[in-house]
Protein backbone atom coordinates (compact mmCIF):
# COMPACT_ATOMS: atom_id res chain seq x y z
CA UNK A 1 0.00 0.00 0.00
CA UNK A 2 2.77 2.41 0.94
CA UNK A 3 4.59 1.75 -2.34
CA UNK A 4 1.43 2.35 -4.37
CA UNK A 5 0.72 5.65 -2.59
CA UNK A 6 4.28 6.83 -3.12
CA UNK A 7 4.02 6.05 -6.83
CA UNK A 8 0.74 7.98 -7.02
CA UNK A 9 2.31 10.88 -5.09
CA UNK A 10 4.89 11.32 -7.85
CA UNK A 11 2.17 12.33 -10.29
CA UNK A 12 1.99 16.08 -11.01
CA UNK A 13 -0.58 17.95 -8.95
CA UNK A 14 -2.74 18.80 -12.01
CA UNK A 15 -3.14 15.06 -12.60
CA UNK A 16 -3.90 14.44 -8.93
CA UNK A 17 -6.53 17.18 -9.02
CA UNK A 18 -8.26 15.26 -11.81
CA UNK A 19 -8.42 12.32 -9.41
CA UNK A 20 -9.79 14.69 -6.78
CA UNK A 21 -12.81 15.41 -8.97
CA UNK A 22 -13.51 11.69 -9.06
CA UNK A 23 -13.15 11.44 -5.27
CA UNK A 24 -15.58 14.34 -4.88
CA UNK A 25 -18.15 12.84 -7.26
CA UNK A 26 -18.05 9.45 -5.56
CA UNK A 27 -18.10 10.75 -1.97
CA UNK A 28 -20.76 13.44 -2.43
CA UNK A 29 -23.00 12.27 -5.27
CA UNK A 30 -22.66 8.47 -5.30
CA UNK A 31 -21.88 7.18 -1.81
CA UNK A 32 -23.11 10.39 -0.09
CA UNK A 33 -20.40 9.94 2.56
CA UNK A 34 -21.65 11.69 5.72
CA UNK A 35 -23.64 14.07 3.54
CA UNK A 36 -26.59 14.17 5.93
CA UNK A 37 -24.25 14.89 8.87
CA UNK A 38 -22.45 17.65 6.94
CA UNK A 39 -25.65 19.42 5.95
CA UNK A 40 -27.06 19.03 9.48
CA UNK A 41 -23.91 20.58 10.98
CA UNK A 42 -24.10 23.50 8.55
CA UNK A 43 -27.79 24.13 9.26
CA UNK A 44 -27.18 24.12 13.02
CA UNK A 45 -24.15 26.43 12.78
CA UNK A 46 -25.78 28.81 10.24
CA UNK A 47 -29.53 28.77 11.01
CA UNK A 48 -30.00 31.91 8.91
CA UNK A 49 -28.94 30.07 5.74
CA UNK A 50 -31.45 28.65 3.33
CA UNK A 51 -31.35 25.06 2.11
CA UNK A 52 -29.82 26.04 -1.24
CA UNK A 53 -26.97 27.96 0.40
CA UNK A 54 -26.27 25.01 2.72
CA UNK A 55 -26.02 22.69 -0.29
CA UNK A 56 -23.66 25.07 -2.09
CA UNK A 57 -21.29 25.22 0.90
CA UNK A 58 -21.52 21.44 1.43
CA UNK A 59 -20.57 20.75 -2.19
CA UNK A 60 -17.64 23.14 -2.02
CA UNK A 61 -16.55 21.57 1.26
CA UNK A 62 -16.46 18.10 -0.34
CA UNK A 63 -14.62 19.38 -3.43
CA UNK A 64 -11.95 21.07 -1.38
CA UNK A 65 -11.61 18.14 1.01
CA UNK A 66 -10.97 15.94 -2.03
CA UNK A 67 -8.20 18.37 -2.98
CA UNK A 68 -6.75 18.07 0.53
CA UNK A 69 -6.74 14.28 0.22
CA UNK A 70 -4.70 14.27 -2.98
CA UNK A 71 -2.44 17.04 -1.65
CA UNK A 72 -1.85 14.86 1.41
CA UNK A 73 -0.81 11.98 -0.82
CA UNK A 74 1.45 14.38 -2.72
CA UNK A 75 3.14 15.37 0.54
CA UNK A 76 4.82 11.95 0.62
CA UNK A 77 7.23 13.07 -2.11
CA UNK A 78 6.68 16.82 -2.51
CA UNK A 79 9.85 18.87 -2.63
CA UNK A 80 10.74 21.46 -0.02
CA UNK A 81 10.84 24.20 -2.66
CA UNK A 82 7.30 23.39 -3.77
CA UNK A 83 5.90 23.51 -0.24
CA UNK A 84 7.56 26.90 0.26
CA UNK A 85 6.03 28.11 -2.99
CA UNK A 86 2.54 26.82 -2.26
CA UNK A 87 2.26 27.73 1.44
CA UNK A 88 3.12 31.38 1.95
CA UNK A 89 3.77 32.82 5.42
CA UNK A 90 2.08 36.20 5.74
CA UNK A 91 4.05 37.41 8.78
CA UNK A 92 7.36 35.48 9.09
CA UNK A 93 8.71 38.23 11.32
CA UNK A 94 6.62 36.79 14.16
CA UNK A 95 8.62 33.56 14.08
CA UNK A 96 11.92 35.39 13.80
CA UNK A 97 10.96 37.50 16.80
CA UNK A 98 10.17 34.37 18.80
CA UNK A 99 13.63 32.89 18.18
CA UNK A 100 15.27 35.18 20.74
CA UNK A 101 12.23 35.92 22.88
CA UNK A 102 11.67 32.29 23.89
CA UNK A 103 15.25 31.14 24.37
CA UNK A 104 15.10 27.97 26.47
CA UNK A 105 11.30 28.09 26.42
CA UNK A 106 8.38 26.53 24.54
CA UNK A 107 5.85 28.17 22.23
CA UNK A 108 2.38 26.65 21.86
CA UNK A 109 0.96 26.75 18.31
CA UNK A 110 -2.75 25.99 17.98
CA UNK A 111 -4.40 25.32 14.61
CA UNK A 112 -7.71 23.94 13.32
CA UNK A 113 -8.93 21.60 10.59
CA UNK A 114 -9.14 24.49 8.15
CA UNK A 115 -7.76 24.24 4.59
CA UNK A 116 -4.80 21.80 4.42
CA UNK A 117 -3.52 21.16 7.94
CA UNK A 118 -1.11 18.50 6.62
CA UNK A 119 0.74 20.98 4.42
CA UNK A 120 0.57 23.46 7.29
CA UNK A 121 2.62 21.09 9.44
CA UNK A 122 5.24 20.58 6.73
CA UNK A 123 5.51 24.30 6.00
CA UNK A 124 5.78 25.27 9.68
CA UNK A 125 8.79 23.03 10.12
CA UNK A 126 10.50 24.64 7.14
CA UNK A 127 9.98 28.24 8.24
CA UNK A 128 10.17 27.95 12.03
CA UNK A 129 13.68 28.84 13.33
CA UNK A 130 13.43 26.21 16.09
CA UNK A 131 12.18 22.58 16.26
CA UNK A 132 8.44 21.89 16.20
CA UNK A 133 6.87 18.85 17.89
CA UNK A 134 3.31 17.97 16.90
CA UNK A 135 0.68 15.87 18.63
CA UNK A 136 -1.04 13.19 16.56
CA UNK A 137 -3.52 10.39 17.03
CA UNK A 138 -1.90 7.05 16.08
CA UNK A 139 -3.71 4.97 13.46
CA UNK A 140 -4.98 1.55 14.52
CA UNK A 141 -3.17 -0.13 11.63
CA UNK A 142 0.61 -0.17 12.35
CA UNK A 143 1.52 0.12 8.66
CA UNK A 144 -0.74 3.15 8.13
CA UNK A 145 0.58 4.69 11.34
CA UNK A 146 4.16 4.28 10.11
CA UNK A 147 3.26 5.97 6.81
CA UNK A 148 1.63 8.87 8.65
CA UNK A 149 4.64 9.44 10.89
CA UNK A 150 7.08 9.16 8.01
CA UNK A 151 5.15 11.65 5.87
CA UNK A 152 4.48 14.22 8.57
CA UNK A 153 8.05 14.20 9.86
CA UNK A 154 9.73 14.59 6.47
CA UNK A 155 11.13 18.07 7.10
CA UNK A 156 12.22 17.61 10.70
CA UNK A 157 10.64 17.86 14.12
CA UNK A 158 8.88 14.94 15.72
CA UNK A 159 5.41 13.50 16.22
CA UNK A 160 4.19 12.64 19.71
CA UNK A 161 1.15 10.38 20.30
CA UNK A 162 -1.71 12.25 21.94
CA UNK A 163 -1.75 10.00 25.03
CA UNK A 164 1.92 10.77 25.74
CA UNK A 165 2.04 14.38 24.64
CA UNK A 166 1.85 16.18 27.99
CA UNK A 167 4.39 13.83 29.60
CA UNK A 168 6.78 14.24 26.66
CA UNK A 169 6.64 18.03 26.49
CA UNK A 170 7.26 18.29 30.22
CA UNK A 171 10.33 16.10 29.86
CA UNK A 172 11.97 18.18 27.12
CA UNK A 173 14.12 21.15 28.12
CA UNK A 174 16.50 21.44 25.16
CA UNK A 175 16.11 25.08 24.18
CA UNK A 176 13.31 26.87 22.32
CA UNK A 177 10.75 24.46 20.90
CA UNK A 178 7.39 24.76 19.21
CA UNK A 179 4.52 22.55 20.38
CA UNK A 180 1.81 22.17 17.73
CA UNK A 181 -1.78 21.00 18.23
CA UNK A 182 -4.78 20.87 15.93
CA UNK A 183 -7.15 21.30 18.84
CA UNK A 184 -10.65 21.62 17.38
CA UNK A 185 -11.48 17.93 17.62
CA UNK A 186 -14.01 16.60 20.12
CA UNK A 187 -12.81 14.97 23.38
CA UNK A 188 -14.16 11.57 24.27
CA UNK A 189 -17.07 11.51 26.71
CA UNK A 190 -14.89 10.25 29.58
CA UNK A 191 -12.12 12.85 29.07
CA UNK A 192 -11.78 16.23 30.76
CA UNK A 193 -13.33 18.89 28.58
CA UNK A 194 -14.25 22.56 28.48
CA UNK A 195 -17.77 23.48 27.39
CA UNK A 196 -18.36 26.76 25.58
CA UNK A 197 -20.48 28.23 22.78
CA UNK A 198 -18.95 27.61 19.33
CA UNK A 199 -20.82 28.54 16.15
CA UNK A 200 -23.81 29.23 18.38
CA UNK A 201 -23.83 25.69 19.80
CA UNK A 202 -22.77 24.12 23.10
CA UNK A 203 -19.44 22.50 22.20
CA UNK A 204 -16.80 20.51 24.07
CA UNK A 205 -13.08 21.27 23.62
CA UNK A 206 -9.91 19.67 24.91
CA UNK A 207 -8.38 21.23 28.03
CA UNK A 208 -4.88 20.08 26.99
CA UNK A 209 -3.85 23.45 25.52
CA UNK A 210 -4.59 25.16 28.84
CA UNK A 211 -2.59 22.58 30.81
CA UNK A 212 0.40 22.68 28.48
CA UNK A 213 0.49 26.48 28.34
CA UNK A 214 0.32 26.71 32.13
CA UNK A 215 2.90 23.99 32.83
CA UNK A 216 5.40 25.23 30.23
CA UNK A 217 4.67 28.95 30.82
CA UNK A 218 4.46 29.20 27.05
CA UNK A 219 3.12 32.02 24.88
CA UNK A 220 0.23 30.80 22.72
CA UNK A 221 -0.20 31.54 19.01
CA UNK A 222 -3.06 30.74 16.68
CA UNK A 223 -1.95 29.49 13.26
CA UNK A 224 -4.57 30.58 10.74
CA UNK A 225 -4.67 29.18 7.21
CA UNK A 226 -6.63 30.47 4.25
CA UNK A 227 -6.93 29.26 0.67
CA UNK A 228 -5.63 31.67 -1.98
CA UNK A 229 -6.49 29.41 -4.94
CA UNK A 230 -6.38 25.73 -5.72
CA UNK A 231 -3.17 24.32 -4.23
CA UNK A 232 -1.98 27.63 -2.73
CA UNK A 233 -2.42 28.80 0.86
CA UNK A 234 -1.46 31.63 3.17
CA UNK A 235 -0.56 31.16 6.84
CA UNK A 236 -0.50 33.82 9.53
CA UNK A 237 0.43 33.75 13.21
CA UNK A 238 -1.69 35.54 15.81
CA UNK A 239 -0.67 35.81 19.46
CA UNK A 240 -3.54 34.66 21.65
CA UNK A 241 -2.13 34.69 25.19
CA UNK A 242 0.99 35.09 27.28
CA UNK A 243 1.77 33.69 30.76
CA UNK A 244 1.03 33.57 33.61
CA UNK A 245 -1.93 31.20 33.36
CA UNK A 246 -3.98 29.19 35.80
CA UNK A 247 -4.50 25.43 35.51
CA UNK A 248 -8.06 25.89 36.79
CA UNK A 249 -9.09 28.56 34.26
CA UNK A 250 -9.86 28.06 30.58
CA UNK A 251 -8.79 31.43 29.20
CA UNK A 252 -6.34 29.92 26.70
CA UNK A 253 -8.93 27.51 25.32
CA UNK A 254 -11.57 30.25 25.15
CA UNK A 255 -9.46 32.67 23.08
CA UNK A 256 -8.51 29.77 20.81
CA UNK A 257 -12.18 28.87 20.28
CA UNK A 258 -12.98 32.45 19.33
CA UNK A 259 -10.08 32.50 16.83
CA UNK A 260 -11.28 29.25 15.23
CA UNK A 261 -14.83 30.58 15.04
CA UNK A 262 -13.67 33.74 13.23
CA UNK A 263 -11.76 31.61 10.74
CA UNK A 264 -14.67 29.24 10.12
CA UNK A 265 -17.19 32.05 9.61
CA UNK A 266 -14.84 33.75 7.14
CA UNK A 267 -14.49 30.59 5.01
CA UNK A 268 -17.00 27.91 6.08
CA UNK A 269 -16.30 25.76 3.00
CA UNK A 270 -12.74 25.17 4.21
CA UNK A 271 -13.61 23.61 7.58
CA UNK A 272 -14.12 19.88 8.15
CA UNK A 273 -17.92 19.73 8.54
CA UNK A 274 -18.16 16.01 7.83
CA UNK A 275 -16.92 14.85 11.24
CA UNK A 276 -18.94 14.58 14.44
CA UNK A 277 -18.02 17.78 16.23
CA UNK A 278 -21.32 17.79 18.13
CA UNK A 279 -21.56 14.07 18.87
CA UNK A 280 -23.06 14.42 22.37
CA UNK A 281 -25.00 17.00 24.34
CA UNK A 282 -23.72 19.16 27.15
CA UNK A 283 -24.59 17.54 30.51
CA UNK A 284 -26.88 19.45 32.86
CA UNK A 285 -24.19 19.59 35.54
CA UNK A 286 -21.49 21.03 33.24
Amino acid sequence: MGTVLKLISRLPLPVLYMLAWLVYALSYHVFRFRKRLTCSNLRDAFPQMGQREVRVIAKRCYRQFADVLVETVKSMTIQESEIRRRVRIANPEVLEGLRGAVAGQAVLFLAAHQCNWEWLLLASRLVCPFPVDAVYKPARNPMIDRLLVERRARFGGSLIPVDRFIAEVMRRHDGPRGLALVADQTPRVEEDKYWTRFMGLDTAFYVGPQKIAAMKKAPVYFVAMRRLQRGYYEVSFERLAVPPYSMEDHDVVEVYVRAVERQVRAAPHDWLWMYKKWKYRKPLYA
